[in-house]
């Protein structure tokens, strides 16, 4: 794993997120309507799953190595009252914050992501959780209609990190081996190597010394490739080279099954 940012930067661009996203509630003229990108969820679902969810990775932070219970459990409801949920937001990621500083970057943390390049630690958790605010900020700022690109430190990890941790498996690939480069604009290339031993990443050396050219590749604004990563946009709205059924094939694999 490729960590591009040290870990009070990830606690500061959480905050940061999490602001934002908290801004885009504010300002929204209704917390009733669909979220586009979400559409089982209406303004109020997002909020309720961005305040529940921190909770929830708070615990479990500061529990360790041991699957922690729900947070849930016991814990006041997300409030319909506008100003109400937005306090309740803001405790919830300060619970998440003050859950992170108090475990430092290194501390054993049960995760999800097991068999992945990702390590199971605090840290790794803080970059995910880091990635998880930042693209439903932008859902809620595209639900009122004022979308905005995310910040490129926070994209360009967001590409590593969802390579990392959400893609990264040793479960089989189920179709022949290939390879797919992702190229931002911003300079930084990744080659994500699928086959019978299941997906890894790698990160490229500088455009120009590539060693050998993929099945498939993607380039655009390191923004952009997160949001195709988390089906936010098409794979089609980027530049695409070489075998595009692979992008069709990556985005319908679901390791778990």
């Amino acid at each position: 794993m490729t960590t591009t940012l040290e870990f009070p930067v990830l606690l500061r661009l959480i905050d940061e997120r999490s602001t934002a996203f908290r801004a885009t509630i504010a300002s929204a003229p209704s917390l009733d309507v669909q979220v586009p990108t979400c559409p089982e969820w209406t303004l109020f679902d997002l909020a309720q799953h961005i305040g529940e969810g921190r909770r929830d990775w708070a615990v479990t932070v500061a529990a360790g190595p041991a699957p922690a219970k729900s947070a849930a459990e016991g814990a006041p409801a997300a409030p319909r009252e506008r100003e109400a949920l937005l306090a309740w937001l803001a405790e919830s990621t300060e619970q998440l914050l003050d859950a992170l500083r108090k475990a430092g970057p290194d501390r054993g943390c049960w995760t999800w992501w097991g068999d992945s390049q990702s390590p199971q630690t605090s840290g790794a958790v803080a970059r995910h959780q880091l990635q998880q605010l930042a693209v439903h900020a932008y859902d809620a700022q595209l639900t009122v209609g004022a979308p905005q690109p995310l910040p490129a430190e926070v994209a360009l990890d967001g590409v590593d990190e969802f390579l990392s941790t959400c893609v990264a498996t040793t479960s089989a690939w189920p179709h022949e081996p290939a390879t797919i480069d992702f190229h931002a604009s911003e300079g930084h290339s990744w080659r994500l190597s699928l086959s019978a031993d299941g997906a890894r990443t790698t990160r490229l050396p500088e455009p120009g010394t590539i060693p050998a050219t993929a099945f498939a590749s993607a380039r655009g604004t390191a923004s952009e490739l997160v949001f195709i990563l988390y089906d936010r946009i098409p794979f089609n709205a980027l530049k695409l080279d070489g075998d595009e059924r692979l992008f069709d094939q990556l985005s319908a694999w679901d390791p778990t099954e």
